[in-house]
């Protein structure tokens, strides 16, 4: 049984570096994966993909053969999708998470973040799979100004009505009865649902890649074995015994309070790493060094050797 994720998301929310991304740390993990892109408008991937809708139907050729805007072309798009679904059925076996991805840019706005929240519970009521939403590209949060509120009140989503007022503040026009009774309506709505959260995600850290994966895996079972060739691997193992990860804290510390700083750190610790390398590299080329001169004296030791018929020849 194979284990899928299925990305979503805004356009500019990050669906094809995180699908990049992932394909190369599931790579260097050493777990087999394939890209499948159902996008016809994405033009350009930087990633190999082992089924692609543009060798179907494409955007520009809908466009002009059925003379539709951006819009009308993806939807005419997915229903010739849905009408060649053998095409796709034979290519696919199943499906195992949704991941929802959002810039993390919705959190500078509390007009934004609702309008995200409803969008993602829109999301997981419709799709009915194990679903994650994902606040993408965290490592930018710190350069958009301070937040109302800490990063683990925006990924809990919980106590919404305290960004209520700052919605009021963010434009005049939210005071009018008619928008705030909407507003309060809304954030009771997602409360009452209690299923939206959101982890987080800088697909160029190592750490949150392997913090998300882990999320995922316990999502769609990975896990939890129970699948054919996909049991007790040393990541599942890690996963079930609760590999430590990054929280909302974490991340917090990491890419707003203290981002300069770990930057710092981290550029320091790549160039004592890079240092170390080169030593090494040094080390071994002493080493043939070394070696070339215990060939001269091994020639040496042979010419004073008197010729008994013998030849000697070293090993390389």
């Amino acid at each position: 049984m194979p284990f899928a994720q299925l990305i979503i998301g805004p356009p500019g929310s990050g669906k094809s570096t995180y699908c990049a991304g992932m394909h190369q740390f599931l790579s260097a993990i050493g777990r087999k994966s394939s890209v499948v892109n159902l996008d016809p408008a994405n033009e350009r991937t930087n990633y190999p993909c082992a089924i692609d809708i543009r060798s179907l139907v494409t955007l520009d050729e809908i466009m002009q053969d059925e003379e539709l805007g951006p819009n009308g072309g993806v939807l005419w798009a997915l229903e010739e999708l849905e009408s060649q679904w053998g095409w796709l059925e034979g290519r696919l076996k199943g499906l195992g998470v949704a991941l929802h991805l959002t810039d993390s840019y919705c959190l500078t706005l509390p007009s934004l973040y609702i309008s995200t929240l409803l969008l993602s519970l829109r999301s997981m009521l419709q799709l009915d799979l194990p679903h994650l939403n994902v606040l993408t590209k965290i490592d930018n949060l710190s350069s958009y100004g301070p937040l109302p509120f800490d990063l683990e009140f925006y990924t809990e989503a919980q106590d919404l009505s305290d960004i209520l007022p700052h919605l009021l503040e963010e434009n005049p026009v939210m005071r009018h009865p008619k928008f705030e009774g909407l507003n309060t309506a809304v954030v009771e709505l997602v409360e009452d649902f209690g299923l939206v959260g959101f982890e987080t995600l800088v697909v160029e850290d190592k750490k949150s890649m392997m913090t998300l994966l882990q999320a995922i895996d316990r999502a769609g079972g990975y896990a939890f074995g129970g699948a054919e060739g996909a049991n007790d691997t040393i990541w599942q193992v890690s996963v079930r015994e609760g590999m430590k990860g990054l929280n909302a804290r974490d991340v917090q510390e990491r890419w707003i309070d203290r981002k300069e700083e770990f930057d710092e750190m981290e550029r320091k610790e790549m160039e004592e790493e890079a240092a170390r390398a080169s030593g090494a590299v040094g080390a071994r080329d002493g080493g043939d060094d070394g070696g070339e001169e215990e060939d001269e004296k091994m020639e040496a030791m042979k010419r004073e050797m008197p010729d008994s018929g013998v030849k000697i020849v070293r090993k390389q």
